[in-house]
């Protein structure tokens, strides 16, 4: 039986409202990356879609849009608190065609088989994500689309450097990967669709940068990040308080941003895609 990583125990991240204020924060900059990439994967108007892992519905919500009213949309999460935000979500939307079920997909049952499965930053947290990917793939029919957008950190860096965003980066990697996720799994994910029994992917790359006065919210993105990891970073002895400083943390690397005249590039937002056979 495969199973998601127990999110009480491996998902470091959690479900507190101010985390999934965070993921609100992280969806205005990375779902128009996202869209793209579904787009060009082939998510068209009146296809039913599975979405893996859908946290607070932003993923969710991006594809019904893309299917239309003639589609229909199902998210899954393992998180109660993460599924009622989900739904509350859709119904201010107004939206009709979504719907979210609380369980491990890799396990449910479905009345019919969906035109497409998706997920974004979900196989990073899965102990086997290739056996991930082969559990919810049976869920789709014959020539379906099965796309997935996973992060990479390695191209996170600042020119000309600011020591304080490096770090930041590096604390939050180095936190992240002493609680189990791979903050390498975009690069991987050629491999994983193989081992998964798939066709090799098509793949596309984007990342986001700033630089100088333009780049507060690039900065944002990773101190808010940091400040949900804050807790964790001192119990692994990854940093202590002192060092984060977490208070000021945006404002210090903002301010030497600025001064140095830098440009800060973010992770690699990497999305692999295939058709079922």
């Amino acid at each position: 039986m495969v199973k998601y990583a127990d999110p009480a125990k491996s998902y470091v991240l959690g479900h507190s409202d101010k985390e999934l204020e965070r993921l609100n924060a992280q969806a205005q900059l990375i779902d128009p990356i996202t869209r793209q990439f579904f787009r060009e994967a082939g998510l068209v108007t009146g296809m039913r879609v599975l979405d893996i892992g859908s946290g607070a519905g932003h993923v969710a919500v991006l594809a019904a849009e893309l299917v239309g009213d003639a589609g229909e949309v199902t998210g899954t999460d393992t998180a109660p608190t993460a599924i009622a935000r989900a739904r509350a979500r859709a119904e201010a939307l107004s939206l009709n065609n979504v719907s979210f079920r609380e369980g491990d997909p890799a396990n449910m049952d479905f009345d019919q088989p969906f035109d497409a499965v998706i997920g974004r930053y979900v196989l990073m947290f899965q102990p086997d994500p290739a056996a991930m990917l082969r559990a919810v793939a049976r869920h789709v029919r014959s020539g379906a689309v099965i796309a997935f957008h996973e992060p990479d950190w390695v191209g996170v860096r600042s020119s000309p450097p600011v020591p304080l965003y490096d770090e930041c980066c590096r604390w939050i990697v180095e936190t992240m990967r002493l609680r189990g996720a791979d903050m390498n799994m975009g690069i991987k994910l050629c491999g994983t669709f193989i081992a998964a029994g798939l066709p090799a992917p098509s793949m596309r790359l984007q990342s986001l940068i700033a630089g100088g006065s333009e780049s507060r919210d690039q900065v944002h993105f990773k101190t808010d990040l940091a400040e949900t990891l804050v807790a964790e970073m001192q119990r692994l002895g990854v940093a202590n308080a002192e060092q984060i400083g977490i208070e000021t943390l945006a404002d210090r690397i903002a301010n030497e941003v600025v001064a140095r005249h830098s440009v800060i590039v973010g992770r690699s937002e990497i999305c692999a895609w295939c058709r079922a056979a």
